[in-house]
């Protein structure tokens, strides 16, 4: 198979779909790679670096579009990319189609076949190609607040671990999953008084176990959540619903009752957002105030520290794309039911129903697409 991987060119984003080493095993196994100039230099890695690994360096995006058989990619394609995609190309890649419905329609039109990176399971129930993400993103989120929290950012001008005779931050972080439980760890890491909100009680008494006094946890209703929001510094919003939108946990009424300059990062934006006022920002201009209350809504969190967040992708994606590359990715579905979980869109069809409840549009079961 030709495998291709194009630059991505959604604003402030230096990941890269492949690393050197993925293309290195690839070639091994008797595959061509093809990288586009200068793809890798946003996370550090060099032309010569794909060179040695045995890739083939070419200069457009349109040359890698036209020749590959299968795209592999970091963030969802952009408008100019979806344009280049054709019928029987299979393009792998975080696509979070609940909340964009014209990424949808263009995917429908191009007649491509799509495996989305989030919806990707695995045996334990989780989302092995979203983890390192969440995990970095939930790492992040704490510095990037803090950031926000201070002064001459909008913030309330709150240090995160306080000072000895004065108080550290308040932190809620909603959501007690991957992301929530590592944005968590960390804000409680920089001395913060942190609170986690979860509905799952096995997922409850699983962080108190491990975590113990590190951070407190508290079952999340309605009413607990306001009252912590209220008096936070900082909130987290961190909950994930597979493929789907993400529901509104704080309100914009809710603002007026938050501690003026107090910080909302909406790691959950991809899907979304988990705030009613939230909206997605770049790195470039990350940050807005509604209501006194300054939000971090960054779309690719994660882009902010690349190679990291690059090696992390490709330690994940490597075994998924080589399958897909070795047997196809029919056959590669049916050996492996949790990749077929990833398949969201196949020649015209969507193909995950989460996604045509958010979109109101008709799905085709996958088992099905894969006799198409």
């Amino acid at each position: 198979m030709k495998i291709g991987c194009p630059t991505e060119i959604k604003p402030q984003e230096f990941r890269v779909g492949m690393t050197p080493d993925a293309a290195r095993e690839a070639v091994l196994r008797g595959h061509e790679v093809v990288i586009q100039q200068g793809a890798g230099l946003g996370a550090g890695f060099t032309d010569e670096d794909y060179a040695a690994a045995g890739a083939v360096i070419l200069d457009t995006a349109e040359e890698i579009f036209a020749t590959a058989d299968m795209i592999v990619k970091v963030k969802e394609p952009q408008a100019v990319e979806r344009k280049m995609l054709r019928e029987n190309q299979l393009l792998f890649t975080y696509l979070h189609l609940a909340p964009d419905p014209e990424q949808t329609k263009d995917l429908l039109e191009s007649g491509c076949t799509a495996i989305a990176y989030e919806t990707v399971t695995d045996d334990r129930g989780g989302l092995p190609l979203l983890a390192p993400m969440s995990e970095v993103a939930g790492r992040l989120a704490p510095q990037v607040g803090s950031w926000t929290l201070q002064k001459a950012n909008g913030g309330r001008g709150v240090l995160m671990g306080g000072v000895p005779g004065v108080a550290p931050a308040k932190v809620v972080v909603i959501g007690g999953g991957v992301v929530g439980t590592h944005a968590a760890k960390i804000a409680a890491g920089m001395g913060a008084d942190v609170t986690i909100l979860d509905r799952s009680l096995t997922r409850l008494k699983y962080l108190d176990d491990v975590f113990g006094r590190t951070f407190k946890n508290q079952y999340s209703t309605a009413g607990a959540t306001a009252e912590l929001v209220r008096e936070a510094d900082m909130v987290i919003g961190a909950v994930l619903v597979p493929g789907a939108a993400a529901p509104k946990l704080v309100s914009r009424a809710q603002l007026s009752e938050m501690k003026p300059g107090a910080v909302l990062v909406d790691v959950a934006i991809d899907q979304g957002g988990c705030f009613e006022t939230s909206k997605a920002t770049t790195h470039a201009d990350p940050i807005y105030e509604v209501d006194g209350i300054m939000h971090y809504c960054v779309a690719n969190m994660p882009g902010a520290v690349a190679r990291t967040s690059t090696q992390a992708l490709g330690n994940a994606t490597m075994p998924f794309m080589l399958n897909l590359a070795n047997k196809g990715w029919r056959q590669a579905c049916e050996d492996d039911p949790h990749l077929l979980n990833g398949l969201n869109v196949h020649a015209g069809q969507l193909t995950y129903y989460a996604v045509g409840e958010a979109l109101g549009i008709d799905v085709l079961s996958p088992k099905l697409a894969l006799k198409q």
